[in-house]
């Protein structure tokens, strides 16, 4: 890589307010230069295909597919490119999943401008920057692996939801509804609703008893 202050910056995120408030604050800083603001992940991995970047700025809840899913491209593309994910999501789950998928760095959309520049400093010159956060909880926790949304609907099947009362509470379709809970079913290795309940009782319950 360049020296800091040649370091190119590419921003990917759905909000055009926060893309124009995270170009503005690295700009401004002056030691790296934001080459790029894109709204899709498509639009990032298509950038990077032909104008390589030094360090992405990424979303988590892009418009077209998850910032796990861009990091897993990238890996699997051998991109030389350091990502650092800033999401508003809560909970250490994202954490998690950055770190698995080869990310550089983490930054919560809460976190002061000075910790996105320090954070950006960090991942420029070879070193990671994470918040602290347990990771060998993941090996007796199942739940873990669960996006926020797929958490959510495990607590509803847990108090007795059906599905048609899920997508009305929540305000998706049945069929998104279907989509989600097969997905939860394959993380949880389990084959219906019974025993993702079973598995999310067990676990909560040990999680009281620590």
């Amino acid at each position: 890589m360049p020296s800091e202050t040649h370091r190119s910056i590419a921003i990917a995120d759905k909000n055009p307010v926060v893309r124009t408030g995270l170009a503005d604050i690295v700009s401004r800083d002056g030691r790296f230069v934001v080459t790029a603001a894109v709204s899709t992940g498509t639009a990032l991995l298509d950038l990077v295909a032909v104008q390589p970047v030094d360090i992405v700025i990424l979303g988590w809840a892009l418009p077209d597919m998850t910032g796990g899913d861009v990091l897993a491209e990238l890996k699997k593309r051998k991109s030389q490119t350091r990502t650092i994910v800033y999401t508003g999501e809560p909970g250490d789950e994202i954490v998690r999943r950055t770190i698995r998928a080869g990310g550089w760095g983490f930054m919560s959309k809460s976190d002061e401008p000075d910790v996105l520049l320090e954070t950006i400093s960090t991942v420029s010159h070879g070193r990671v920057s994470f918040p602290y956060v347990d990771m060998d909880a993941d090996a007796n926790d199942p739940l873990s692996a669960l996006t926020v949304r797929e958490r959510e609907l495990l607590g509803a099947l847990a108090d007795g939801w059906s599905n048609l009362q899920i997508a009305a509470r929540i305000g998706i379709s049945r069929n998104t509804v279907k989509y989600h809970l097969k997905n939860l079913y394959d993380k949880l290795n389990v084959n219906n609703r019974a025993m993702a309940v079973a598995l999310f009782m067990a676990q909560t319950g040990t999680r009281e008893q620590r």
